[in-house]
């Protein structure tokens, strides 16, 4: 399973095909055909057809189906079941790890659980432990509604280090954090998305193209963060003993290995704009 998807994942309604080639030409790194939130009843089907089609035509990207219960999961999760461009299913309002057995039975891509609820967040343990499941994804506003609180509720907090810390002791990559409601205000996308990668989260989820660029600036090592870890590593690479001091502070193997975390990013950021150019 991989863990280095890139921090943005941008949905996309699945009743407008239209879209779904100028999704992915916004740099995002994942995108997600929504069947759910973004689709109204009567355009179920229709959407899902759509989606299906794409998929089957050379189109690739992730899909939300309708939650488990629902009268169109079944079917969302068949309708998916021979498309060659599927990378993944996200499964919205998951409250226990039965609510992926669908998906599971069925298909063999990775699973990304949506946690919206607080009947979710108790049970993250034994849902980022289930079989398939890449990582989680934490929709802040559902949960919100459901615990009656604000999106930045200490309530809320809480439930996010509930999923990073289920996350790493399950061994699973790093979640993705909620979307930011504020369409067309890059600053306060950039400064949730700051705070998400402070905390540890992979990603972010956007819900409109203009949100993909300050999530994914976000996310990336400033300057300042890749001097540090040059220096971190230049100064473990010639000691002699498992701790060195630099710029009088302790570097030890933690230390290290965030470096070189750091590092890494930088170079994959590095090559996916060098690649994006190449492409131009």
């Amino acid at each position: 399973m991989s863990a280095g998807r890139g921090p943005a994942w941008l949905f996309v309604p699945g009743d407008r095909p239209d879209r779904f080639a100028k999704a992915v030409a916004s740099g995002a790194d994942q995108v997600i055909c929504d069947l759910e939130d973004a689709v109204l009843p009567a355009a179920k089907e229709p959407a899902r057809d759509h989606v299906v089609g794409w998929l089957s035509t050379g189109g690739s990207a992730w899909v939300r189906v309708n939650p488990a219960g629902s009268s169109w999961h079944r079917d969302d999760v068949l309708g998916l079941a021979h498309c060659a461009g599927l990378q993944g299913v996200v499964v919205p309002k998951v409250e226990s790890a039965t609510d992926l057995e669908a998906v599971r039975e069925v298909l063999t891509v990775p699973v990304a659980p949506l946690i919206e609820s607080a009947a979710g967040v108790e049970r993250v343990s034994a849902i980022v432990t289930a079989d398939r499941v890449e990582r989680l994804l934490l929709g802040t506003v559902d949960l919100a509604a459901d615990l009656g609180c604000d999106e930045e509720s200490d309530v809320v907090t809480h439930a996010r280090c509930r999923l990073l810390l289920a996350s790493r002791a399950a061994g699973r990559a790093a979640p993705v954090d909620g979307v930011t409601r504020a369409l067309r205000d890059p600053g306060a996308v950039f400064a949730d998305a700051r705070r998400a990668r402070r905390e540890g989260f992979a990603g972010k989820l956007a819900i409109h193209p203009l949100q993909v660029e300050p999530i994914r600036s976000a996310f990336a090592p400033t300057p300042d963060e890749v001097a540090w870890a040059q220096g971190v590593i230049a100064s473990a690479g010639g000691a002699a003993h498992g701790a060195v001091a630099t710029s009088g502070l302790m570097v030890d193997a933690p230390v290290v290995e965030r470096a070189r975390r750091i590092l890494a990013v930088a170079a994959a950021g590095t090559a996916a704009h060098e690649t994006a150019e190449d492409e131009n």
